[in-house]
């Protein structure tokens, strides 16, 4: 009895690892685009680059670009409502809190 319960478990354990080897390319998780680097000139901020070089106005070095930080506003009673400047919730009406970042 040990030995069928045994067998039992390695298959089903087998099965749920080879079923999520298999998993449809649009089932798996995405990549995350928004970490992309970018390179910007220290001295002309509107060229922006993917690759590190130069800057074609002054030949200056670029540098990486500081990613941006956006903040996030909440709704105290409903937690699923959120927007990315201060106002108002549209259910309840409450004035939207800034999200504490962790």
């Amino acid at each position: 009895m040990k030995k069928l319960l045994m067998i039992a478990y390695i298959l089903v354990f087998a099965n749920t690892v080879f079923s999520q080897m298999n998993m449809p390319q649009d089932k798996q998780p995405k990549a995350d685009k928004s970490k992309t680097v970018q390179y910007t000139c220290p001295m002309d901020a509107d060229v922006i680059s993917d690759k590190p070089g130069k800057c074609p106005k002054c030949g200056m070095t670029l540098v990486v670009k500081k990613a941006e930080r956006t903040k996030t506003y909440v709704c105290p009673m409903d937690a699923d409502v959120t927007s990315d400047k201060p106002g108002t919730c549209p259910k309840c009406g409450m004035t939207l809190v800034e999200k504490k970042k962790k």
